[in-house]
C-alpha cells in the first residue's frame, strides 16, 4: 500500500512517516501542496494525508484539483482547526476523512486503514431505484447527469439504496455507515445527507431523501 504523506511541519510529517513505514506501508513525504499535487499527478496512492495549510498550494486546493480531474483516491485532511467551518470545507471538496490537530497516532492509524478498505470494498457494486444508479466501480451517481461521490457519500448512498422506502433512523446510519469511528455525530449524517439531497438533484432524479435534521431519512421518488 502507498500513501503520500503532505505536511509542513517537518517534525510531524517525519513522525507520521516513521509510524507508517512501520507498519509496512511504502511512504512518500513531501512539505507544501504543489509538490503533492506534482506527485499525486505522476504517481499512484492508495491513500494521501493532506495538512489544509500549507506553502505555495494548500490541501482543499490539491484536493479540488484531483476531484476535477477525477482522481477518486481516498483523502484525509489534517487540520489544525477543529471548527464546522473546516470541516465543510474539506467535505465539500471532495474529502474522505478528516482528523483534527493534535490526534492520537493510534487513531490515525485506524482511520487510514478504514478508508483505504471502503476504498476498496464496492468496486463489483451498482445498485439502481427508479432510475438512479449508484456504481461502485468509479463511485458515481447518474441519472439524467453523472456526477461522482466521495467514498463516505457512496457508503450512505448505498445504504439508502439498499432500504428504499424504509426510514432510517440516525443510530441506524452511524451503526451502518460510521460503525466504530470515534467523535462522529447526528450533525456528520446530517451535513453527507445535505450533500446527497444536492448531488439528487443534480443529476436530474425523481429520487428524493426525505426527512429533516433530526431524522429519520429516506429514500423514496416523486
Amino acid at each position: 500500500m502507498k500513501i503520500l504523506i503532505a505536511e509542513d511541519t517537518k517534525d510531524l510529517n517525519h513522525a507520521v512517516g516513521v509510524l507508517l513505514t512501520h507498519e509496512g506501508y511504502d511512504v512518500d513525504q513531501v512539505y507544501d501542496g504543489q509538490e503533492a499535487l506534482d506527485l499525486i499527478l505522476t504517481t499512484g496512492y492508495d491513500a494521501i494525508i493532506l495538512d489544509i495549510m500549507m506553502p505555495r498550494l494548500d490541501g482543499i486546493s490539491v484536493l479540488t484539483t484531483l476531484r476535477e480531474r477525477n482522481i477518486m483516491t481516498p483523502v484525509m485532511l489534517l487540520t489544525a482547526k477543529a471548527d464546522v467551518d473546516d470541516r465543510v470545507a474539506g467535505l465539500d471538496a471532495g474529502a474522505d476523512d478528516y482528523l483534527p490537530k493534535p490526534f492520537a497516532m493510534k487513531e490515525l492509524l485506524a482511520r487510514i486503514r478504514a478508508m483505504i478498505r471502503r476504498g476498496g470494498d464496492y468496486s463489483s457494486d451498482k445498485l439502481i431505484y427508479a432510475g438512479l444508479c449508484l456504481n461502485g466501480d468509479d463511485l458515481s451517481l447518474s441519472s439524467g447527469n453523472t456526477v461522482r461521490l466521495s467514498i463516505k457519500e457512496y457508503e450512505l448512498m448505498r445504504e439508502l439504496m439498499l432500504n428504499p422506502e424504509r426510514p432510517l433512523t440516525m443510530a441506524h446510519i452511524l451503526e451502518k455507515v460510521w460503525k466504530s469511528e470515534q467523535d462522529i455525530g447526528d450533525e456528520a449524517v446530517w451535513l453527507y445527507i445535505s450533500y446527497l439531497k444536492n448531488k439528487l438533484r443534480s443529476v436530474v432524479s425523481p429520487v428524493v431523501i426525505l426527512g429533516e435534521k433530526e431524522g429519520p431519512f429516506t429514500l423514496t421518488h416523486e
